[in-house]
């Protein structure tokens, strides 16, 4: 007998709709059915329907939904992007960790949860040297990225799982939410991540959610992948320190 434990939702797996367009997004969507609750759109897909994507499985499906648009200009663009992309009411938006870019979507946030962007998943420290980037190590950099944008008024921040221990122990990471990209199942290739864990060491680490994406949807059963890391997450190996 199936326990009804293992195949239920959870919000702590987002799935990233990494797919071409909306109708693409909508058959991943009903081929993984009640397995997933919670999906991450990006900018991928902002031509081929994102938006309406977003909203139809949100308003229809009772999804909730990550707008990944990591949005970065001068403060007052960010702030009209935000209050613009307020009205459709979904659940997180990404922008860029600088503490402007935080202040300024903080201001026309509404009820979405703005999530700062910290150092991408798929970056080293050779490519922050091709960019210009302050000197250091990643996972420092990463948290002072985290730290400076929680101080500005981010809601949560994104990382990498192996920075997420540090930015959980941060006084200014209290009650906030921290999401992490780079996720793979044991075994699973990394494609273009370089900074990986599996989901049960993210959640262990600290994470509140692991978007995962490839994985999943390259399977040649999503759901049953999807339930495969669902299965993880609810494991002893996903159970935090001194919780």
């Amino acid at each position: 007998m199936t326990d009804p434990t293992e195949t239920r939702a959870d919000d702590r797996l987002i799935v990233a709709l990494d797919v071409p367009n909306a109708l693409a997004g909508l058959d991943l969507a009903a081929r993984l059915g009640d397995a997933v609750s919670f999906y991450k759109i990006g900018l991928g897909m902002l031509t081929g329907g994102g938006l309406a994507l977003a909203n139809e499985l949100k308003a229809e499906h009772g999804k909730r939904i990550f707008l990944d648009m990591k949005l970065f200009d001068i403060g007052a663009t960010v702030e009209a992007a935000v209050r613009g992309l307020a009205q459709f009411e979904l659940d997180f938006l990404t922008v860029h960790g600088d503490p402007h870019i935080v202040d300024a979507a903080a201001q026309a946030k509404g009820d979405t949860k703005i999530l700062a962007v910290t150092i991408l998943t798929s970056l080293d420290r050779a490519d922050l040297d091709a960019a210009l980037i302050a000197p250091g190590d990643v996972p420092e950099l990463v948290v002072e990225r985290a730290r400076r944008a929680l101080a500005a008024g981010a809601d949560g921040v994104i990382a990498s799982p192996q920075e997420a221990a540090a930015i959980r122990a941060l006084p200014e990471a209290t009650g906030k939410l921290i999401v992490t990209p780079g996720v793979r199942p044991a075994g699973a290739a990394l494609g273009d991540q370089k900074r990986v864990a599996t989901p049960a060491e993210a959640i262990r680490a600290g994470a509140d959610h692991v978007v995962v994406g490839r994985p999943v949807w390259t399977a040649p059963d999503p759901a049953a992948a999807a339930r495969t890391i669902l299965r993880e997450l609810r494991s002893p190996q996903a159970t935090r320190p001194n919780t």
